[in-house]
């Protein structure tokens, strides 16, 4: 099944470089070669364990290497309104920014939010520096694979000291007339004492298989600050492998939320390093899965320098035969003296069939820190239903009150206050059984 995917590389490398750019083509053929050695993980890799990811690469996909021009005005298409939260609003059409029709944002000066192969024929310097330095080829085939192939993305950069009031949102639209591949990268840079806020919001326009790979590379500069809120609402023809790679500088802070509302099958991995003194991060997830829905999240936080704090909260839904996993390691590195770390991951399985694989764990180097781990695995509370089903509620609606009071803690950690209220409106439409349908949105109808 590798062999697809070299023997692509192969007879359309000329192709695909023709359509991306000299940065992005400069790490191309290194990719490649790792790629050759590793391969699609398989479950025998203690990271990739719990889902067959060689399984998920098998199907023969299309693939826009020509970058050919696909119809569709997501404005027309979708609309992703959060009620009284403003934003900077932009679209990623498959793994290509969209620019066509595409209103000026209100952005401070220096700011870009913008094309990643266009900015780099722009400013070639500033994406060398960064491009691929996090998300090493050499240690993961996923993250080689999607290096190999990915021709264009997303650039978010803030400049120093500078403060983006606005929440920027980014909606991910797959579109295809057949079962496509895409391969999207996303390279966020925010300098020193830089402060940014941003929504990514995944969406599929048609009722065909996706396969989507991608990889994100965030750096955060001293005092500087990301809110990063992921959010997938797709369907069960998806299959979406999303690699994030977080490096933070001193006293920097990062607020990243996850959130599952609909899939297929959904991989996230997430690898956080707090590589400058102070630094603060809070990892919180929330995943809601029914009928074979598959959600998989993988979390690394790496205490590399001392007085650094993370947090870190997973709690997941499953009905029906749905399977979730979710495996978090905290590595506290020689040197990282008053480390505090905080990792917890609860899950409910409202069927027998359900199935959840749970593995949080502690890796501790250092003799003076405070660090705490677990996770819980159960059903709905029998004392509250009874509770409420006594006091004439009935026992679907005593059910969706207990999931939703569980699955609450996670959205309440939340700092944007209108998506609060938004995700609390989606995730009751999701217990209830309803695809959540967004406010004048054509493609859920």
């Amino acid at each position: 099944m590798k062999n697809q995917y070299t023997e692509l590389y192969d007879e359309c490398r000329q192709m695909i470089m023709k359509h991306s750019t000299g940065v992005m083509n400069a790490v191309r053929d290194t990719a490649f070669e790792d790629f050759k050695r590793l391969g699609i993980p398989s479950k025998k890799i203690e990271r990739y364990k719990y889902t067959d990811m060689q399984k998920l690469f098998e199907p023969d996909y299309g693939l826009n290497l020509n970058r050919l021009d696909i119809p569709v005005n997501p404005y027309n298409a979708f609309r992703c309104d959060v009620p009284n939260l403003s934003t900077s609003l932009y679209f990623v059409v498959n793994d290509a920014f969209y620019t066509q029709n595409t209103p000026k944002a209100q952005l401070p000066e220096g700011v870009v939010i913008g094309s990643l192969k266009a900015e780099a024929e722009s400013n070639p310097q500033l994406i060398e520096k960064y491009y691929a330095k996090l998300a090493k080829t050499s240690e993961d085939g996923i993250t080689a694979l999607n290096t190999m192939l990915a021709q264009d993305g997303l650039l978010v950069y803030v400049p120093k000291n500078v403060r983006v009031e606005r929440a920027v949102q980014v909606i991910n639209i797959l579109r295809s007339d057949v079962d496509l591949m895409v391969n999207r990268r996303v390279l966020i840079i925010v300098e020193e004492g830089a402060e940014i806020k941003l929504l990514f919001c995944d969406h599929a326009a048609d009722d065909r298989h996706f396969l989507a790979t991608q990889v994100i590379e965030a750096y955060i500069e001293e005092n500087a600050s990301l809110d990063l809120y992921c959010m997938e609402e797709t369907h069960e023809k998806n299959v979406r492998v999303s690699n994030l790679y977080i490096d933070q500088k001193a006293n920097s802070r990062v607020n990243h939320n996850i959130i599952t509302l609909h899939n297929g099958v959904t991989r996230n991995r997430t690898d956080l390093s707090l590589s400058g003194e102070g630094a603060e991060c809070v990892l919180n997830g929330c995943a809601i899965a029914d009928k074979s829905q598959v959600v998989d999240n993988n979390t690394l936080i790496d205490h590399k320098e001392p007085h650094c704090d993370s947090k870190e909260l997973y709690k997941y839904v499953l009905d029906g035969k749905a399977t979730g996993a979710f495996a978090g390691r905290v590595l506290v590195r020689h040197g990282a003296q008053k480390t505090t770390s905080e990792e917890r991951n609860q899950n409910i399985c409202a069927t027998r069939e359900a199935r959840m694989y749970t593995q949080p764990m502690l890796e501790i180097y250092a003799d003076d820190v405070k660090c705490s781990h677990g996770s819980t695995v159960g059903q709905l509370n029998d004392a509250a239903m009874f509770y409420m089903r006594q006091r004439g509620i009935s026992e679907k609606e005593a059910k969706l009150l207990l999931e939703f009071a569980f699955i609450n803690e996670v959205i309440d950690t939340m700092k944007l206050a209108p998506l609060r209220d938004r995700l609390h409106h989606l995730v009751e439409k999701r217990f209830r059984g309803e695809l959540s349908k967004c406010e004048g949105c054509k493609l859920c109808k």
